[in-house]
């Protein structure tokens, strides 16, 4: 067995101690991070030195604190993209991806505009412009240290950033009737839930409670897609697994969309809605229905 191999060994057993569900791999992605080279070829590294062990175990302890693997990596995979990550910025989930396959299987006009609203990282923005490559995609936030970040990840994409409250009344009135899509991960989280370590304590609250049943910024999400999307533009919105049937009744509620559907992300559990504007009268700009 060599060094490197014990190494990984060791910091798997302290992680796994530490109640980390995924110690082996968080093992491995550490030491190929500290070693500069990819998980896949850590069998091929022959010797490692005193330099490695001490920032490699360095790293496991303050992983083994419940720091977010993310925080000390710097980066976290979403889909196809790496994105830049660390504190003050909200860490894209696996479970977000649901929305992204979703998304990419359906038609878009072309040229379309498309709308990441609490974009965070820029995550969904990100995958989304890469998949259109001619659409207009414009992420929204309100935190400026999630946009830092996202500034970070956006260059070599056509993804246009822009500071707001996305609960503004109001916002960007030169939209209304102009986005064929509108993709959405809100802060949802009821603020009594129980959460791991790595979200309580390093997690931004700001981009993941929201308010006492979890449903505090939905609703504005829902009357911006109504205002901003065009006859058939596609809506999408994240939830807590708890307000699966409080959000399709929102949406149902703003009496602007058809075709409103409880999707569930890879673990089967409830995880977004997605809904379509309905017909707009070419007068009132009313929905039309039937």
């Amino acid at each position: 067995m060599t060094a490197l191999r014990r190494a990984i060994d060791s910091a798997a057993t302290v992680l796994a101690e530490a109640g980390i569900d995924s110690a082996r791999f968080d093992a491995e992605e550490l030491a190929a991070y500290v070693a500069g080279a990819e998980r896949g070829r850590l069998t091929l590294i022959e010797s490692i030195d005193d330099d490695f062990l001490v920032r490699y175990q360095d790293a496991v302890a303050a992983r083994s604190r419940r720091v977010p693997l993310q925080h000390l990596t710097g980066t976290a995979p979403f889909g196809p993209v790496l994105l830049h990550v660390g504190p003050g910025v909200f860490i894209p989930r696996p479970e977000t991806e649901a929305i992204l396959e979703w998304a990419t299987a359906q038609h878009l006009p072309v040229p379309s505009v498309i709308v990441d609203l609490c974009t965070g990282s820029g995550a969904l923005a990100i995958a989304l412009a890469r998949h259109w490559p001619t659409a207009r995609v414009i992420g929204i936030d309100d935190s400026d240290a999630a946009l830092d970040y996202a500034r970070r990840n956006v260059p070599g994409t056509a993804v246009e950033l822009v500071r707001a409250d996305v609960t503004t009344p109001g916002l960007r009135p030169e939209l209304d009737g102009r986005v064929g899509l509108i993709v959405a991960n809100p802060p949802y989280v009821p603020d009594d839930a129980t959460l791991e370590p790595e979200v309580a304590r390093h997690d931004p609250p700001h981009a993941v409670f929201g308010g006492t049943d979890g449903m505090a910024v939905i609703p504005a999400l829902a009357g911006l897609a109504g205002r901003w999307l065009r006859s058939g533009g596609l809506f999408a919105v994240e939830h807590d697994d708890s307000t699966s049937s409080a959000t399709v009744d929102v949406v149902t509620a703003a009496g602007l969309f058809d075709d409103i559907q409880l999707r569930r992300d890879l673990t089967g559990r409830p995880r977004f809605v997605t809904a379509r504007r309905c017909a707009r009268h070419p007068q009132t700009g009313d929905a039309i229905r039937g």
